[in-house]
């Protein structure tokens, strides 16, 4: 469960510092036989900070109460 923990603590400050992407994609416009025309589409996904915290408490609390290996 350490391990599992030190993971989630891990993406929820990836989460907090990184708070979003963006992408480009190619879409067709026209394609009249050997005649074609594209565009470049920009897209951005983004969350808020506070998800990133949300996960950060979550990984915390594993790390903290999650259960311990018997000897």
């Amino acid at each position: 469960m350490k391990t599992t923990g030190i993971v989630i603590l891990v993406i929820g400050i990836l989460i907090t510092i990184f708070t979003g992407f963006q992408f480009v994609t190619r879409e067709k416009v026209v394609d009249i036989g050997e005649i074609q025309i594209s565009r470049d589409k920009e897209h951005s996904l983004a969350w808020s900070p506070f998800i990133g915290v949300a996960v950060m408490a979550l990984g915390g609390g594993i790390l903290l109460f999650g259960a311990k290996k018997k000897p």
